[in-house]
């Protein structure tokens, strides 16, 4: 019984969610508060929930908004896979935003990550994904400036240097990620359109080719309630007996 308040403000906003239009703005939340009888903090964290699924936007400094719902990006974890690709098995359809691409040098942190010298020069490319026309991810690859070059992304570029790089002939071989829930800095809270301290999906990747080099460095933002990771594993027993 000690849930049933919560269980009973959840039901509440579903409902008020499911009979709002596309792009409604939901009441404030002080107001919203006032009307379902709670706490900010608790409507806070409620609406997380729905957050999560995609269901509603908070934007910040414009309130929060109703979205429709859309399919779900999904991949397993045994293969790298570009959010484009994933979108591709579903006929959606992918845009970059807020491509940016500079030119910088390797402090001690990023020069550890890449396994490279201090000072060394690289690229760095930010952008923001959107499925139809909604941000979803916002990535940040790091690499060699050998490797990439500032200027050398086409205008057609879409999202993905990984793609970009294999579709050029790079022979690329494996990728390691930490994989982990974290909450939205305020970088990554204004690209991705969220609060900060939201949570989402974090990635920090690294990219291997044939000759075990780092090919790049990786940080990836998703937004939950978009994307479906799973992974296939074999069941310990049968590791056993092999070993055995």
């Amino acid at each position: 019984m000690a849930h049933f308040p919560y269980q009973r403000l959840q039901a509440e906003l579903s409902a008020l969610i499911s009979h709002a239009q596309s792009g409604q703005r939901l009441p404030s939340e002080p107001e919203l508060a006032r009307q379902l009888k709670v706490s900010r903090a608790t409507l806070r964290e409620a609406m997380r929930t729905f957050e999560a699924q995609g269901l509603i936007r908070r934007r910040q400094g414009a309130g929060t908004f109703v979205v429709g719902q859309m399919a779900v990006l999904e991949s397993g974890l045994e293969v790298l896979e570009s959010v484009d690709s994933m979108a591709k098995r579903l006929n959606l359809e992918v845009t970059v935003s807020d491509l940016q691409v500079e030119g910088t040098f390797a402090d001690q942190a990023t020069a550890e990550a890449l396994e490279v010298s201090v000072a060394t020069r690289l690229t760095r490319v930010r952008r923001v994904i959107r499925a139809d026309s909604r941000p979803v991810a916002y990535l940040v690859d790091t690499l060699p400036e050998e490797v990439l070059a500032c200027d050398a992304l086409p205008g057609s570029f879409h999202g993905s240097v990984v793609d970009y790089l294999i579709d050029r002939g790079d022979a690329l071989t494996t990728a390691r990620a930490n994989i982990s829930a974290i909450g939205a800095k305020s970088e990554v809270a204004r690209a991705l359109e969220i609060q900060r301290g939201d949570v989402l999906l974090h990635f920090n990747s690294k990219i291997f080719d044939m000759e075990g080099r780092v090919v790049t460095a990786s940080l990836s933002y998703f937004i939950p309630g978009y994307f479906n990771f799973h992974v296939v594993r074999r069941v310990g027993t049968h590791v056993a007996a092999d070993v055995a």
